[in-house]
């Protein structure tokens, strides 16, 4: 018999003096029958389950826990099924529920790769149905209490899909996953930025673009961007500048110093694109994977860990690769190229040295003042609360005072 694969396989071999087919697929479905006489049932769920990247542990500026990372189900059966619920529960099978995904919130996590996953529109009411061969990602973004996290413990997931036969009678089965281990050793590091007030715009949470920037590259689907910030300059008044709207030295934040996090060494730079002149379509060179950071830098602060700062201005980069640098150190001036709209700081920590080839990783700063929080990127903000935050991670639409 052939040895089933992490991604299952399909062998021959003899049994009773007959050939007999037996198919062996990923997340557990087992299938005997004989070739050209029909297949029996599957003994278990047909999704083949996949966690890109454990869920680390990391705390947020509102003072909550959080848990960040996505489910990638694929549809290993020839029919088509519909994702019901999910729920996600502590330590093994059968530990207490940490969290029940359905219904609209469940909608509102997923993504379809390339597309809606089946052939057709999706009728009214259903939540997700899985075409054959297809794949859904889940996008999990769990508010946990910190005491339910035992050291030991990961997390375990029961995935349920329906199918409606041709007489209306539906089926459903619960497809166990996990454990999943949890990852609690989150790095704390300096500002990026001095002073502010900065909006985290596009920061950490379920709906950022930047969390959903599921990428292809070199034949892997990867998100560097998963807890990545925006930082843009703004006033009392929450302007990002005064002034000609489209010249960038109007901005509060073109020119300000981008900093090193920690210590570390400068293992890729960029300096050679052009600033865009402010707007929503306006971009100085065309948008490839070459551009889209802009001008760059990528700093190794140790243990596979790598900081990106991107969009820097034109000629401000004040390091080259193999420098040595130390925590606070200038690396280059914000400023407004690549695929970028205005003058900011793109920053994020990821786990290999390139713009978007690799795993964004969660992170947390050691101090800085929460100003406030707005509800949208370009309005109601309310700073009536601000206060020390302490081993945090910004969020989205944060308002953050960085020392200095």
């Amino acid at each position: 018999m052939t040895r089933p694969t992490e991604g299952g396989v399909t062998g021959f071999v003899l049994a009773g003096g007959r050939r007999a087919l037996i198919r062996v697929l990923a997340g557990g479905s087992l299938v005997l029958g004989s070739p050209g006489a029909g297949a029996g049932q599957a003994i278990a769920g047909p999704l083949d389950v996949a966690v890109p990247m454990p869920p680390t542990v990391a705390k947020g500026t509102d003072g909550n826990t959080w848990l960040g990372y996505e489910l990638h189900l694929t549809n290993f059966s020839s029919r088509s099924w519909t994702l019901e619920r999910l729920e996600v529960r502590l330590g093994e099978g059968a530990g207490p529920s940490l969290a029940v995904l359905e219904g609209e919130e469940l909608r509102g996590s997923l993504r379809y790769p390339g597309g809606r996953g089946q052939t057709g529109e999706v009728s009214v009411g259903v939540i997700a149905p899985v075409g054959p061969g297809a794949r859904v990602v889940v996008f999990l973004w769990l508010n946990v209490d910190a005491d339910r996290l035992p050291a030991a413990e990961g997390l375990s997931h029961v995935i349920t899909v329906a199918q409606t036969d041709s007489a209306g009678q539906t089926s459903r089965v619960d497809v166990p996953y996990g454990p999943v281990p949890l990852v609690r050793n989150v790095p704390v590091l300096g500002p990026p930025l001095r002073g502010g007030t900065w909006l985290a715009a596009n920061g950490p949470s379920n709906t950022s673009g930047h969390r959903r920037a599921l990428i292809p590259i070199d034949g892997r689907a990867r998100i560097a961007q998963r807890f990545g910030v925006d930082y843009v300059k703004v006033d009392e008044q929450g302007r990002t500048f005064s002034g000609d709207q489209a010249d960038n030295a109007n901005y509060h934040a073109e020119g300000e110093a981008a900093l090193a996090v920690s210590d570390g060494v400068v293992v890729a730079v960029k300096d050679s694109i052009p600033e865009n002149v402010p707007g929503i379509n306006s971009r100085a060179v065309e948008i490839t994977m070459e551009t889209v950071g802009g001008n760059y830098v990528i700093l190794d602060i140790g243990d596979g860990l790598y900081a990106f700062y991107a969009h820097l201005r034109p000629g401000s980069l004040a390091v080259e690769v193999g420098d040595l640098v130390e925590r606070g150190d200038v690396l280059g001036q914000v400023g407004n190229t690549g695929n970028s709209t205005e003058p900011h700081l793109h920053f994020h920590l990821a786990d290999a040295a390139t713009p978007l080839g690799s795993e964004g990783l969660p992170y947390a700063h050691d101090v800085f003042e929460l100003v406030g929080t707005c509800s949208a990127m370009r309005g109601g903000c309310d700073r009536s609360s601000a206060r020390t935050v302490r081993q945090a991670m910004p969020l989205r639409n944060d308002l953050i005072r960085f020392p200095g």
